[in-house]
């Protein structure tokens, strides 16, 4: 079934309800009546025999199908907006929405404020977590652009390598007698560890690590995200782990070297390669190679 029999008119007032959340707030966005929207979408349920929309009073969710259609739409509307870019030199300063997924904002957050400064018409919109949620959210079309902990993503992706710094533990200032010096991989492994959740990065290279030097490393806590585990760890319950340059100085923490091992978070920029010509995506990562010094670093894999 071709797109001009299921009318273009009810993809899109579709597409902004399951963006939206609402029907109220599609037809705001689209300058048109909440009666309007509705019967369009339930036009392109009953024409194509599909339940899009669980309604539970003024609420709506997606459905499967919704869900599956969403993902579509979105990159069908997306490609309709580069064709306009395209055609229409009023596209020449870059708009729109950039949604970034990062494991740790603390790296781009000057490159972030520099951009929307040359580019305020950009809607930058930021949300957390680790490396593989980032990948699995830019593979959805969740995200437009992804900062994760590590040089290879794996194939489909442009990569811009930002660069690495050493993992280090942290704990309690005056925890652990002297750990400031550094301890060793076996040392650290003498004290209940908090580490980050599966699909970590930097969880990832301290397993590795000690697997080599036949150890276990078994977390005492598990924990999301960089804030919780600052604060579990500042309450003296154990050793943490982060790269150098995600270490927040904080009087409740020391830095803890780790002596016999050279683990390293190497953070990228990164997005998906079919969508490399999306205005927004290519003007950000422009900006970002020229502001690291690394113009044309960015590769496929």
């Amino acid at each position: 079934m071709n797109i001009s029999r299921m009318r273009h008119s009810q993809l899109k007032a579709f597409h902004h309800v399951a963006l939206l959340g609402g029907f109220s707030a599609a037809a705001r966005a689209l300058g048109l009546t909440q009666p309007a929207i509705s019967e369009q979408v339930r036009a392109l349920e009953r024409d194509h025999d599909v339940h899009l929309f669980q309604r539970k009073g003024r609420q709506v969710s997606l459905t499967l199908s919704g869900r599956r259609l969403f993902r579509l739409t979105e990159r069908y509307f997306e490609t309709e907006a580069e064709i306009a870019g395209l055609l229409s030199e009023a596209r020449a300063v870059p708009g729109g929405r950039l949604r970034l997924m990062v494991d740790n904002a603390v790296h781009i957050t000057g490159l972030l404020a520099a951009f929307q400064r040359r580019y305020p018409k950009v809607s930058i919109q930021l949300s957390t977590g680790n490396s593989a949620a980032v990948l699995a959210a830019l593979d959805a079309y969740e995200a437009e652009i992804g900062l994760i902990g590590s040089a290879d993503p794996g194939r489909g992706f442009t990569v811009l390598a930002l660069g690495g710094s050493p993992i280090v533990g942290f704990a309690r200032a005056g925890l652990i007698a002297g750990a400031s010096h550094g301890l060793t991989l076996r040392e650290i492994l003498e004290h209940p560890l908090v580490l980050r959740e599966p699909g970590s990065k930097t969880r990832e290279a301290l397993v590795a690590a000690a697997h080599e030097r036949g150890l276990i490393l078994t977390p005492a806590i598990e924990v999301e995200g960089q804030e919780a585990l600052r604060e579990i760890v500042a309450e003296g319950v154990g050793i943490g782990f982060v790269s150098r340059a995600e270490f927040v100085a904080d009087p409740r923490l020391e830095m803890l070297p780790i002596k016999d091992a050279r683990l390293e978070m190497h953070e990228s920029l990164v997005h998906v390669a079919a969508r490399q010509d999306v205005r927004v995506i290519r003007s950000f990562m422009d900006f970002a190679r020229a502001r690291v010094g690394v113009r044309g670093a960015g590769r496929e894999t």
